[in-house]
């Protein structure tokens, strides 16, 4: 705990000061354009992959960066989608998976969750991903891995389309939906072309995305 409460130090002197200016704007309101779902692994940060200061994104962070389908009994993902859409308006939802996710290698790799009720319980959203990897054939166990990482971002990407504020958003062309699996030993991340359901890089294909297909109606 030293180091965090140092850390917290460091910034109250060094990195607050350069920004106050952006704390001062940011004490009453917020206006992130983005929705930044990812995994909770420490090792990605949505911040800093995307280069964005305090204010820019909307960050909902959780185990295998799952979006459960909307039901009668939403929970706090729900919510936050539903809050990002509604009340902030943001333009762009992105769910975004890694590399050597231990929750899908978990799922990949049929591990038991006895031990973790509550992790098997949740990994349980990402059933349709799961079924669609193994009826698959994989060269070797980080290929399976790395696979299972892919479908389940295409998977949460059908998820979330199940919620009503998402639904009425893409039908009223003001939200995109983007799908990216980050590398952490490379940097690179790849992102999920809809048009064809394959993965390719983001950094040579910028204009990417996973819904709509097609650049957003003009209105006249």
């Amino acid at each position: 705990m030293k180091d965090i409460i140092e850390g917290f130090l460091k910034f109250h002197s060094d990195a607050y000061p350069k920004r106050a200016d952006l704390f001062k704007n940011l004490a009453t309101k917020q206006n992130p354009r983005t929705l930044f779902i990812s995994c909770s692994d420490s090792r990605l940060v949505p911040e800093l992959v995307t280069q964005h200061e305090p204010g820019g994104l909307f960050v909902i962070r959780n185990a295998g960066n799952i979006v459960p389908s909307y039901g009668p009994e939403p929970g706090g993902v729900s919510a936050s989608v539903e809050y990002a859409v509604t009340a902030l308006k943001v333009t762009d939802v992105v769910i975004c998976g890694h590399s050597d996710c231990g929750a899908m290698t978990a799922i990949a790799n049929c591990s038991c969750m006895d031990h973790m009720p509550a992790v098997g319980s949740w990994l349980r959203y990402a059933d349709s991903a799961r079924v669609v990897n193994e009826a698959r054939d994989h060269g070797s166990d980080s290929e399976r891995v790395a696979s299972m990482v892919r479908e389940n971002v295409i998977a949460q990407i059908e998820n979330i389309k199940t919620h009503p504020s998402i639904r009425l958003a893409l039908r009223e062309n003001r939200l995109a939906l983007h799908g990216w699996v980050y590398d952490i030993e490379s940097g690179d991340i790849d992102a999920l072309d809809g048009a064809t359901n394959e993965f390719v890089s983001l950094a040579t294909h910028t204009e990417v995305r996973a819904y709509p297909l097609a650049p957003l109606a003009v209105a006249v």
